[in-house]
């Protein structure tokens, strides 16, 4: 194909459609961090891109030959992918961060792995916990979602019409919040059987002192922990699944909340 007969204007439109469907695929959690190959993000993102330009073309607006113009409508996408990211990003934080508490509770706070996702060292339930989220986001299909919402987004919202002075922000940080509280639910089974476990430790010491409970409270309380983690994988499973289904939603909600005028 000669590069020459592909108009300026078309060309320019294509790369305002590929930064926000960039924003979109980079949001799947599967894509999303750093143990995906750089080579196989840009080649998906641009064999998408390519899938939807034909079906979005007619949504998208007349791109300026300005420089300066073409260089803003190109941040307000990458913007816009990177708030889309954030949301994606808050249930698999919430299902780490109550990883974490359970991995410390039960004692796992000095066996940690380094998570190449986020270049860190988490701790193991976390990363367990994450893989059986990714999992079931996989399951249930959610990875398709964002390339629907992608291609809808652009009858939502327009490309140059990003607007971060309504209720875009408030509605993010209550998203947030939400965070730490679906954490929470995901670790409370664990945490109540815990605590239980130390009363009950906590008076046999007082009955029996001759008993070394330190000792005692290291295997129950991970053994306990364990068979409570696979009793409760239903729970999580519907927990996740809540969770997923209402992010398309909520990925429209802001989308909406993000237009110029709304």
């Amino acid at each position: 194909m000669d590069l020459q007969l592909i108009p300026i204007d078309q060309f320019q439109s294509f790369l305002v459609c590929l930064a926000r469907v960039a924003g979109f695929i980079g949001a799947i959690p599967v894509y999303f961090g750093t143990q995906t190959p750089a080579r196989i993000k840009a080649a998906m993102v641009f064999t998408i891109s390519l899938l939807l330009f034909p079906i979005l073309s007619l949504d998208l607006p007349t791109v300026s030959f300005n420089p300066v113009a073409f260089l803003l409508l190109i941040i307000n996408e990458t913007i816009l992918g990177l708030l889309i990211g954030l949301m994606s990003r808050l249930v698999f934080t919430a299902i780490e961060f109550g990883g974490t508490i359970i991995g410390y509770q039960m004692g796992f706070a000095a066996a940690n792995v380094f998570d190449p996702q986020h270049q860190s060292q988490i701790s193991l339930i976390s990363q367990f916990q994450n893989v059986f989220a990714i999992l079931i986001f996989l399951a249930i299909d959610g990875h398709h979602l964002f390339i629907k919402i992608a291609a809808r987004s652009y009858q939502l919202l327009p490309p140059g019409n990003l607007n971060l002075s309504g209720e875009a922000i408030p509605f993010l940080m209550e998203l947030t919040s939400r965070m730490f509280e679906l954490g929470l639910q995901f670790s409370a089974p664990v945490l109540v059987v815990l605590l239980l476990s130390g009363l009950i430790l906590g008076i046999l010491a007082r009955v029996f002192p001759q008993l070394n409970v330190f000792l005692l409270s290291f295997p129950l309380n991970i053994g306990i922990s364990f068979i409570v983690i696979a009793l409760t994988l239903d729970m999580i499973t519907s927990l996740l699944r809540r969770e997923f289904d209402a992010l398309g939603e909520r990925i429209i909600t802001i989308l909406e909340y993000l237009r110029v005028g709304f």
